[in-house]
């Protein structure tokens, strides 16, 4: 038995590998048969390489039995098939293996290893995604084709984009897995099997999508708009399967983030006791679980024009290329606020920590999380103003978009009411809550002229767009995600990472984006039009190229010395204090890491969640005696070493 757990395929990650490479060769083989039954080649003529090779639906098929393998083989859904096979299975599933590196290669059905797995999957693709942006940042540094040819440009500014948006999915699924059950008082997600599957389908969506690249990229950038993607070679089908399949992980794990606040909160935790960030979670979850589909389904009708002849978006077969658009951005801005509502409720969280002071206006802010999932169901076709769809609807548009900007306020004035005569201290994590409000406060500000049709005409697909999005996504995503892994680290680790790189990351990673992020829309001003490889000299804007070409080269130095601070740290840093923060919130209030069982007593809550200036905000029941749990701290300040460091302002409670 020893020997078989030591075997390389007793790990969940190479089973599956294998387990992906049979499932593509099945296809293959079984597509290849039927066309040989109806009298169709076995070998067909593939654009991607101007050779003749296995047929577009041999490979679509082909990669879908590749991930149905993995999936098969990974290790996540053995119960299931037990189950359906009328063999017993446990209440509680086990982990293959209690501990180690195999525990994370491996089927897990613990909602922090599966995190955990989320965290590191995120990052790794949201490098990937960076290394392609560095690549197509350095043609454009200066005019002329020096790096790469226009296919291969393309692609990589396409992959640059979508594998971007994939790798932040999969990291809210990362604080949302890992997060709303310690916040919540739980001690695991209402379904722990469904939350397996849907972490591991991630891991061939993954590898399909970055295959495109090797099957003759596409040229379409990362929405996919027809007719160019019904025109583009094979690598387009496999971008449209990896994207689907992560559409599928975050279906399901919005399934089950929202089972887990409304059913599974501890005794005491009604929904205006909840900690901010899951009521984030929740509304970022309901967004996932109702619109997800729109892009799945967009993404399938234009393969089964390619790979069936049909014409939904074909005008001479009687389809509308704008159909594709409504379809496609009525899920794909609402996902911006998947993105953005995860990271704000990061800010929320840790902003009352680290001014000693009780979120200001909590009912409110919670609620506006709803108010802005519910309103951008409203605003997706801004997007279209220049597409030529009908022009009264540009109208009602304008001012639904415009309308989002009233319970985004809500966030920003609470922010400044808290942070006001705060007793702030200012560790990474909330120098990095800062750094994102001022960031994303950049982006909202260059929203709305985008949002009006009159300046709207002349900036739609400049760099003015880029500029702005990448505010919104860094100032909404990026920056209080690396607050919340530098927070949430001695949590997960037990050790503290290593503040001066944690500072340095900080003011090298914030200035670089100013510098990239102002200079794109100031080319965009200038005339520079989005996904151009290259440009005339005569615009002026070869010095701001260039500038934002070493901005993207330092904001990627700025995260490998991150990534070298947190491995390190996590293996050889100092052991943290349980509560190094003088934090109020329940996963403070048990060992550092968490123990398998979150909690080996049910949590009471008797206060609210940021009641800073009182005595007790939760508290643990014991069958004889009621312990505190979270003795008054307002007066002392956080400290990375866990002591209690005199503030140095009277107390703002």
């Amino acid at each position: 038995m020893s020997e078989k757990k030591d075997s390389i395929f007793s790990i969940g990650l190479v089973r599956g590998l294998v387990g992906m490479l049979a499932g593509y060769l099945v296809g293959f083989a079984l597509v290849s048969v039927i066309r040989l039954i109806l009298g169709f080649p076995i070998w067909d003529y593939n654009p991607s390489g101007n050779h003749y090779g296995f047929s577009e639906p041999a490979w679509v098929v082909g990669a879908i039995f590749g991930v149905f393998g993995f999936m098969l083989s990974v290790g996540s859904t053995s119960d299931w098939l037990k189950w359906a096979n009328g063999q017993s299975t446990p209440d509680h599933p086990t982990d293959a293996f209690p501990s180690g590196v195999r525990r994370f290669l491996s089927a897990s059905f613990d909602h922090k290893v599966i995190g955990i797995q989320y965290g590191v999957t995120s990052i790794l693709m949201l490098g990937v995604a960076g290394i392609f942006a560095l690549i197509f940042r350095s043609e454009l540094a200066k005019p002329g084709l020096q790096v790469v040819d226009l296919q291969a440009y393309n692609t990589i500014m396409s992959l640059h984009g979508i594998v971007m948006i994939a790798g932040i999915l999969i990291g809210v699924g990362a604080m949302s897995n890992y997060l709303v059950p310690l916040l919540i008082g739980a001690n695991d997600m209402a379904f722990p099997r469904l939350n397996s599957f849907a972490y591991w389908i991630n891991v061939p969506a993954a590898i399909v999508l970055l295959s495109s690249y090797f099957l003759g990229g596409f040229d379409t950038g990362w929405t996919g708009y027809p007719p160019l993607s019904q025109r583009a070679p094979l690598g387009m089908d496999m971008f449209f399967l990896g994207v689907i399949f992560v559409g599928f992980s975050s279906i399901f794990g919005a399934l089950n983030v929202i089972a887990t606040a409304i059913r599974m909160r501890a005794k005491g935790m009604s929904y205006f006791r909840m900690p901010i960030f899951v009521w984030s979670a929740l509304a970022t979850a309901l967004i996932a679980l109702t619109a997800t589909q729109l892009i799945g389904l967009s993404f399938e009708m234009v393969m089964f024009e390619r790979l069936f002849g049909m014409g939904f978006f074909t005008p001479d077969k009687g389809g509308d290329p704008i159909l594709f658009q409504h379809l496609f951005w009525f899920y794909s801005h609402p996902a911006v606020y998947v993105f953005v509502l995860t990271g704000l409720g990061v800010i929320s969280e840790l902003l009352p920590v680290f001014a000693r002071k009780p979120l200001f206006g909590y009912r409110w802010v919670a609620l506006s999380s709803f108010g802005i999932a519910l309103v951008g169901f409203f605003v997706w076709a801004h997007h279209m103003f220049t597409s030529g769809m009908a022009s009264y609807l540009r109208i009602p548009f304008m001012y639904s978009t415009l309308l989002v900007a009233v319970p985004t306020g809500v966030k920003f004035f609470s922010w400044v009411a808290t942070i006001w005569e705060g007793k702030l201290s200012f560790q990474t994590p909330m120098l990095f809550v800062l750094g994102a409000i001022s960031i994303f406060l950049l982006g909202g500000l260059s929203g709305p002229p985008n949002a009006t049709v009159a300046t709207d005409l002349h900036l739609q697909d400049t760099y003015w767009i880029v500029g702005h999005f990448h505010a919104t996504m860094f100032g909404g995503f990026v920056f209080p995600f690396f607050a919340a892994i530098y927070y949430w680290f001695p949590k997960v680790t037990g050790r503290m990472y290593n503040e001066t790189l944690g500072k340095l990351h900080f003011y090298l990673m914030l200035p670089a984006f100013y510098v990239q992020s102002l200079g794109q829309m100031q080319i965009g001003l200038l005339g520079m039009r989005r996904r151009i490889a290259d440009y005339d000299p005569a615009l002026g804007i070869t010095v701001q190229q260039l500038l934002i070409t070493i901005a993207a080269f330092v904001i990627f130095a700025s995260v490998l010395i991150a990534l070298t601070n947190l491995i390190y740290s996590a293996a050889r840093g100092p052991v943290a204090a349980r509560n190094p923060w003088n934090s109020r919130s329940p996963e403070f209030m048990i060992p550092s890491p968490v123990p398998v069982h979150n909690y080996d007593q049910p949590v009471i809550v008797v206060g609210e969640p940021y009641d800073y200036g009182t005595n007790y905000a939760f508290v643990n029941i014991d069958p004889d005696r009621i312990v505190a749990a979270a003795p008054a701290a307002e007066d002392t300040a956080p400290d990375p070493s866990g002591s209690s460091a005199p503030a140095s302002s009277p107390a703002a409670d």
